[in-house]
């Protein structure tokens, strides 16, 4: 299956929840302000968030107004030229930085972060990049085990401390080896207890302040990994994580797995966060980078 194909399929879900519901307002019937409204209520439980809506809905009502729109082929064609806009050019994962380039993971438990890890160390190795690990999340032993197995089959190295011990220790001290070893970029597991997020936050900024104090400049990307099942509540933690600590991307996961894809827009317009990586499936390939017109493509192609 090609990667276009791999994407329409991850994104099912939410293309038949989507444009089934499009399809029962304006399917056959004038577009006026009561079945305008009833599609601002589709974008509104599409996930796609209030800002995106109303953007689209102000700029429908425009261009019904003006005569450029005067059926549902032209709404549909208008939809795709509207998220098109709201998700701008493609922002997708690079090194881009001197080595090591230094990527922070943040993300709260569940969300498959580790997973997320693995398969980017892997897609990186497969480039042609070396890679190290760091272990930072020390208070759950079964994080450090699922992180060894992932080093194993990427082809990474792992640096971890023993359960427990300093977060921040087994940072600095991965990127210390990278910076010894030459190696290309160091990828950082931390913790996601958020019932405890206080402590949590303070954690990260501390990892982050370590991570720079070891080498000035990083981390190069803060990552944030969100589950794209959990709808306004990936979009409530992106704000959380932002404020706290600064994100500068986000992998969104498990999008095979929902129908409410809609989140990707309702991040980049009332948070400006790149999307750079989409899970759309188990396979240590599904981590893809985000391409906005394939994804909307995907999303509206029937």
């Amino acid at each position: 299956m090609g990667l276009f194909d791999k994407l329409k399929e991850g994104l099912s879900k939410t293309r038949t929840g989507f444009l089934g519901k499009v399809d029962q307002v304006f399917q056959g019937k004038k577009i006026d302000d009561t079945t305008i409204d009833e599609f601002e209520e589709v974008l509104i439980t599409s996930d796609i968030g209030t800002e995106a809506t109303m953007e689209i809905i102000d700029d429908l009502r425009e261009e019904v107004r003006s005569g450029k729109i005067k059926d549902y082929k032209g709404v549909k064609e208008f939809l795709k030229r509207e998220m098109l806009k709201i998700l701008g050019l493609p922002q997708p994962f690079v090194l881009y930085q001197e080595r090591p380039f230094v990527v922070l993971c943040v993300g709260v438990n569940g969300v498959g972060k580790t997973t997320t890890i693995g398969k980017l160390a892997s897609r990186l190795y497969a480039e042609g990049h070396s890679v190290i690990i760091a272990a930072s999340d020390t208070f759950r032993a079964a994080a450090i085990e699922q992180l060894e197995i992932w080093a194993e089959r990427s082809g990474a190295q792992i640096v971890k401390h023993q359960s427990g011990s300093d977060p921040a220790a087994v940072a600095y001290d991965a990127v210390e080896a990278a910076k010894a070893r030459g190696v290309d970029a160091v990828i950082v597991d931390t913790a996601g207890r958020l019932h405890t997020k206080t402590p949590l936050m303070e954690e990260l900024k501390k990892l982050k302040r370590v991570i720079n104090r070891a080498m000035p400049g990083a981390p190069h990307e803060t990552l944030l990994v969100v589950d794209a099942t959990t709808g306004q509540n990936a979009l409530r933690q992106a704000r959380m994580f932002h404020e706290a600590i600064g994100i500068t991307g986000i992998a969104l996961t498990k999008l095979d797995g929902t129908a409410r894809g809609g989140i990707v827009f309702a991040i980049k317009k009332e948070l400006n966060i790149p999307v750079r990586l989409i899970g759309v499936g188990e396979g240590i390939d599904d981590l893809r980078d985000f391409i906005p017109e394939e994804f909307v493509k995907a999303l509206l192609e029937e």
